[in-house]
């Protein structure tokens, strides 16, 4: 595979094949957890590790797994790295592990993890589906990471919240004052009604970006 191929399998997630906004994977972790930028910097880093190692296991085993069990042996692949993620948050950053609940050991069953694993890894190199991995990590993060800190800001008037908890050398209680104290934040943000708004709103601004980058490209092939 040339480089220029290598590198769309990295970024295809970000915009073009976003597991979130464009694929509308993994949409129940994605709505409870971003309440808040820190919850959703720390599930997106531990779906990124959970997606990256078990593409590259899948990847390498993909022609000593049998077809008949190969979903069964794909959720064991991926529960082990849950695990292992599951472990090290509680062990060393516990503040995320109970800000996140029941949504960290959900890994195992998100759509996203389990639909690369079928549909790329299972099909197509280890350094590919490392790439790969690699690359729906980051959409999903950045996902994540927008989301929570729009409804973060608008919700409660401040950024980063939390942060302390997983970078251990912040100041206890760091948050980012973004609004005023004097203004009534916007509490609706940080319910459900408020997650599904932003969701929807960031799905058609991803959707109108990929309609308007498709032309583009086309008359660069055309040139």
């Amino acid at each position: 595979m040339s480089e220029k191929k290598k590198l769309s399998v990295l970024t295809n997630g970000i915009l073009n094949e976003n597991p979130v906004l464009r694929l509308v994977l993994g949409t129940c972790p994605t709505l409870a957890v971003t309440t808040m930028a820190a919850n959703g910097i720390g599930m997106g880093l531990a779906a990124t590790f959970v997606l990256l190692c078990s593409n590259i296991v899948i990847s390498a085993l993909r022609r000593i797994i049998p077809e008949q069990v190969r979903i069964p042996c794909y959720i064991t692949v991926i529960a082990g790295f849950v695990s292992v993620v599951q472990m090290l948050v509680k062990a060393y950053v516990p503040a995320l592990d109970q800000a996140l609940g029941v949504y960290l050991p959900l890994i195992v069953v998100n759509c996203i993890i389990l639909g690369r694993a079928e549909m790329f890894a299972s099909k197509n190199t280890v350094l590919n589906s490392a790439l790969d991995g690699i690359g729906m990590g980051i959409g999903f993060t950045l996902t994540l990471t927008i989301m929570g800190s729009i409804r973060e800001i608008l919700g409660a008037g401040t950024w980063l919240a939390g942060l302390d908890g997983l970078l251990p050398f912040l100041p206890e209680g760091f948050a980012i004052r973004v609004l005023p104290a004097s203004v009534d934040p916007f509490t609706l943000m940080t319910s459900a009604p408020g997650g599904f708004f932003v969701f929807g709103v960031l799905m058609a601004g991803a959707a109108w970006l990929t309609a308007h980058k498709r032309p583009a490209q086309a008359e660069e092939g055309s040139v």
